[in-house]
């Protein structure tokens, strides 16, 4: 079982049905799956340079990434439908909780002037989402045979109710979300 899987099970899981007063085991909120995404719409016309692209987030992620096609043509960014203009992958069951630790405990504190993340970046949902700014924060990367630096989106989605619950759920976690 893995580190954060473990977290949960054990401490996060009986502090929330503690604070939030569940009268059922299956009312604690949890993390459902993470979502790595990254835009890429400069490779449409290069598919070396995508195959660059789902080569790093493979190794982000620990899971083959797969390229996303544009749904719609649009004749100003020179795009037409199908083209790939992007990578995404779907984290679950214990990558996705290998993940998070790397991203909490390793990645995140790697970040310049990192100051905490945003604690408003949720969706209404308890779905929250957010944005890196270069994909050399994660020790799998090497610097020097990256070809250009590309920011990712990661979603991570819950199955909370309200942003309260997955707010005190992932600062449970150890998210370090920045003071108001």
């Amino acid at each position: 079982m893995t580190r954060m899987k473990k977290k949960y099970l054990e401490e996060v899981a009986p502090a929330l049905m503690k604070k939030y007063e569940y009268k059922s085991t299956m009312q604690i909120p949890k993390i459902d799956k993470i979502v790595i995404s990254v835009g890429a719409g400069d490779c449409k016309d290069n598919a070396k340079a995508l195959d660059a692209v789902i080569k790093d987030i493979t190794a982000i992620a620990g899971q083959k990434a797969v390229p996303t096609a544009a749904r719609k043509s649009v004749a100003n960014f020179k795009l037409r439908e199908g083209m790939n203009v992007g990578v995404k992958v779907t984290l679950r069951q214990d990558k996705m909780w290998e993940f998070l630790d790397r991203l909490l405990n390793v990645a995140l504190p790697r970040v310049r002037d990192f100051r905490g993340i945003n604690p408003d970046a949720f969706d209404g949902r308890g779905n929250y989402s957010l944005g890196l700014k270069e994909q050399i924060i994660f020790p799998e990367i090497d610097y020097d045979k990256i070809e250009k630096l590309r920011g990712m989106n990661i979603a991570i989605c819950t199955t909370a109710k309200t942003d309260e619950e997955a707010r005190e759920l992932l600062s449970l976690m150890g998210a370090p979300f920045a003071r108001a």
